[in-house]
């Protein structure tokens, strides 16, 4: 039997504002011998297949919870800056009451594009090939519903689904999460800005489309009749924007965030009504909103929760 070795920080005093700023005070390592509660992160360790690569796990757990208050995940972007996710979603934690957890995924541990924003599918996902298909047990995103199930032990949980919000790379993790792993616990799901996507699309090779990749067997169906919600900042407009992909197959998406999300969201559409097929997604602009992962975090709280 494999043990989930924890090593728990817990912050005593937390400071938040609307924007997503915060202070947090001095973590102090303990080891938790009750339910988890407060604000820190833990260590978590020993998923057999990542071969002793550690997870920080930085969450936030508000007052007066019970056994079915709703867990979300939040996945950073391509700074892996986990904690500040948790911190700009503490003050719409305590005013729905949902609990937040942050996995950080350091560049150590999960370098590059490959490990983390494309899930560790594919030893060069770039240049997909079934001989370079990774085992599913080693992706980055399967680490996810055992994580989450962890986490229900932690805080006494009974809840049977989570709730998913990935800003920027953490929206190129969500939404290729939602294709790879179809029989997640995942109920909603915030996709925010990614930077290009992989489309709907089986001309297009992966990781652009579907071709030439193990989701050529997706099944159409089951992914739109996820709850999807693809968010985009109004002012995400910026085609030399720090980081933003350019070749020929990103930019037939579009040349910056914002004609992209359109892009990936109306082909989705498209598709689905060519196959007469229900489509739960959904694509709201964040009016006022630029890259900015705070307003996209306070943002993807209401649509979920409220």
């Amino acid at each position: 039997m494999n043990y989930i070795k924890i090593i728990l920080f817990v912050s005593f005093t937390i400071f938040i504002g609307c924007d997503g700023g915060s202070n947090s005070a001095q973590n102090a390592p303990t080891i938790p011998t009750e339910n988890l509660t407060g604000t820190g992160y833990f260590e978590y360790a020993d998923y057999t297949p990542f071969e002793g690569r550690i997870l920080k796990i930085h969450y936030h757990i508000p007052t007066n919870t019970n056994s079915d208050t709703k867990i979300l995940f939040a996945f950073h972007g391509n700074g892996r800056n986990a904690m500040d996710y948790r911190d700009a979603m503490i003050s719409k934690s305590n005013e729905y009451g949902f609990i937040v957890v942050a996995p950080e995924f350091s560049y150590s541990n999960f370098p590059g594009g490959d490990a983390y924003n494309l899930g560790n599918v594919y030893i060069d996902g770039d240049n997909p090939a079934l001989s370079s298909l990774n085992p599913e047990p080693e992706w980055t995103f399967s680490v996810i519903d055992p994580l989450f199930n962890h986490m229900k032990s932690l805080t006494n949980n009974n809840t049977l689904k989570y709730h998913v919000f990935g800003h920027s790379a953490g929206g190129q993790f969500a939404h290729r999460f939602l294709m790879f792993k179809p029989a997640a616990q995942v109920d909603k799901i915030i996709v925010s800005a990614p930077g290009w996507y992989t489309c709907t699309d089986y001309d297009v090779t992966f990781p652009y489309g579907f071709s030439n990749s193990i989701l050529e067997n997706i099944a159409l169906g089951d992914l739109f009749d996820k709850k999807l919600t693809l968010l985009i900042g109004d002012l995400d407009n910026d085609p030399n924007s720090g980081g933003l992909r350019h070749n020929q197959f990103a930019d037939a998406q579009g040349l910056h965030r914002f004609e992209r999300a359109q892009y990936f969201y109306n082909k989705a559409a498209t598709m689905s009504a060519n196959n007469n097929l229900e489509f739960q997604w959904n694509i709201e602009i964040n009016a006022g909103a630029d890259h900015s992962y705070t307003m996209a975090s306070n943002k993807a709280a209401d649509l979920i929760f409220n």
